[in-house]
């Protein structure tokens, strides 16, 4: 008797540490490594903190504002077929603002709270990271640009962010909403188990009516390409002045990145645009294979 007791409180010391919940680490006390990195050597990381340098195009901090943000299992629950998740899936602040984020991992496991696509001038790699290894908090402090964009926030450990741990943040109007949002928007590849097999379309062969038909679709391709270039060089007389006073300030290569972002942002929404109308006419057209 006194050995199977003497036995048992030995494995219940064996297993106290096992069984004890990981104490919950408060980092606050991190390891300048220059260039907005920090770090300390209990799993707590922040990359690209900017806590005073304004971007180009700010002329000065338009609010400061604080954040809480809470990464773990639990709250994916509300989001079925995921199983990580920030509290929020979505955030808004004006141009220029000043942000600490406080993020908070719930879990027994690594999260991040990422943002891309900043200035690459001010932020290196062009990202703001929070990284917490088991359950604890971590604090860092980033100035937004003044674009009106829409950025995506998310954890990048592997199939995290697939698994349902992302949400967006708008600066100003925002530039869209990003697909795939848990809570917000569609997913990009739907499960879909109403159709087994797909629809097999036939096109009939091409005769010597359509050829000539061609030719004359070519030339009235011509004039609207022509017409296109003429409004496009009237909208950029007319649009000239607003973007001097847009890009007042800022560097070259973020004037570059921006026009860019904004030409993408019009692509983007012209091939929207022209996919909806081709739905709607492919919709209420049936192709009748060739009869033999």
């Amino acid at each position: 008797m006194r050995k199977i007791v003497s036995m048992a409180i030995l494995a219940i010391a064996i297993s106290a540490p096992v069984l004890a919940e990981k104490k919950f680490m408060d980092h606050t006390r991190l390891m300048d490594h220059g260039d907005g990195h920090l770090m300390d050597m209990d799993g707590g990381m922040v990359m690209g903190q900017n806590t005073d340098i304004l971007p180009g195009g700010c002329d000065k901090i338009a609010a400061t504002k604080e954040i809480t943000v809470h990464a773990g299992h639990k709250y994916s629950e509300k989001f079925p077929g995921t199983m990580f998740a920030f509290d929020k899936q979505e955030y808004q602040f004006e141009p220029c603002t000043k942000l600490t984020v406080n993020f908070v991992n719930d879990d027994s496991i690594r999260h991040q709270w990422m943002m891309h696509g900043l200035p690459r001038y001010l932020y290196p790699k062009g990202m703001f990271h929070l990284e917490v290894t088991g359950p604890g908090k971590i604090s860092g402090t980033l100035i937004f640009p003044p674009n009106d964009k829409t950025y995506l926030v998310h954890c990048d450990i592997s199939q995290h962010m697939e698994k349902g741990m992302k949400a967006q943040l708008k600066i100003g109007k925002g530039s869209g909403d990003l697909p795939s949002i848990p809570g917000l928007t569609a997913y990009v590849i739907q499960d879909d188990y109403r159709k087994s097999i797909p629809e097999i379309v036939i096109k009939p062969k091409a005769t010597k009516k359509t050829v000539t038909k061609n030719s004359k679709n070519e030339a009235t391709s011509d004039a609207v390409i022509s017409g296109v270039m003429i409004i496009g060089l009237a909208a950029g007389l007319l649009l000239a002045p607003i973007l001097v006073r847009r890009f007042k300030g800022m560097p070259a290569d973020e004037i570059i990145s921006t026009i860019f972002e904004m030409i993408a942002q019009g692509i983007s929404l012209l091939i929207k645009l022209i996919t909806s109308l081709i739905a709607m006419v492919s919709s209420n057209k049936v192709i009748e294979p060739p009869k033999k």
